[in-house]
């Protein structure tokens, strides 16, 4: 498992490659953009690739060359998040949602097996558009940040090509008032409702809802994810904590364990889903 700066810098790599293939007078190769810089092509494609960590420097100079400077702001915001396990919203917004986005797209690529357990809202690798659109917003909104939603919306959808990828599985948890909270239009939620009973029965997918009815051996708390059992990544109004220290995985995990005793799966998980649907009133 690769740590959280290792993926932090692979999502710097992939969108400073995108940077240098929409250069505004066409696409522009690794070695042309080496010879513009007066690098070696070796170091474009570590850069591009993640195996290597850029400057400030080099990704203000990166900016210019493909001919778009107006990009450096955002290139020197990721670069200030690498090395943080404690991930400030503040910094990381700085630049808008995609490249949090993109951060976690990287984390989620480079995992077969990962657990998460959400109490505030429908996790994002099973949101329909329009649902993440109101998040991101509300999330904008909190925070002041940088208006890029569809841009962070496009990659949160990307995010969900693993749902169809074999060798991944996705053990998934939540807390059934997520599905009744109104944080989007009561139209928007019933799409999104749909979408998620949709997702039961996938050969990739194991969803639980713990019901309110449910009795609980931990308290609900806050939401978080699991990266093969030994990454986890805790969300808060603050901050992304990103841990790969063996008791915090631990711990997390014996949470994980201890609601799932609490949920109910199948055909169960479509009644509690089919009867928060109901109650929006919705054709």
């Amino acid at each position: 498992m690769s740590t959280d700066f290792q993926q932090a810098r692979a999502a710097l790599g992939v969108r400073l490659r995108e940077l240098r293939e929409s250069a505004p007078g066409g696409r522009l190769t690794g070695t042309g953009l080496a010879q513009r810089l007066g690098w070696t092509q070796s170091k474009v494609s570590k850069l591009e690739t993640g195996r290597q960590t850029a400057t400030a420097e080099d990704l203000q100079m990166w900016a210019e060359a493909v001919g778009q400077p107006e990009s450096a702001e955002e290139l020197l915001a990721r670069l200030r998040g690498l090395e943080s396990h404690i991930r400030s919203w503040r910094r990381q917004l700085a630049a808008g949602h995609r490249a949090v986005q993109d951060a976690h797209n990287v984390a989620q690529a480079n995992s077969s097996v990962l657990r998460a357990w959400e109490s505030s809202w429908i996790v994002g690798v099973l949101q329909t558009p329009d649902y993440a659109r109101a998040v991101l917003t509300r999330s904008a909104e909190l925070h002041q940040s940088p208006r890029d939603i569809e841009d962070a919306v496009r990659s949160r959808m990307k995010r969900q090509e693993g749902l169809y990828e074999s060798r991944r599985r996705y053990h998934i948890l939540l807390w059934e008032p997520v599905l009744r909270s109104l944080i989007c239009p009561a139209s928007v939620l019933a799409a999104q409702l749909d979408r998620l009973a949709g997702v039961v029965g996938m050969d990739t997918v194991e969803l639980g809802i713990v019901p309110l009815s449910a009795s609980l051996k931990v308290p609900p708390g806050i939401g978080f994810w699991i990266y093969d059992d030994a990454q986890v990544i805790v969300e808060n109004w603050h901050a992304e904590l990103w841990l790969d220290d063996a008791d915090s995985v631990s711990t997390h995990l014996k949470v994980w364990s201890a609601l799932q005793e609490s949920a109910v799966y199948g055909a169960d998980a479509q009644r509690v889903i089919s009867q928060a649907r109901q109650a929006l009133d919705i054709a």
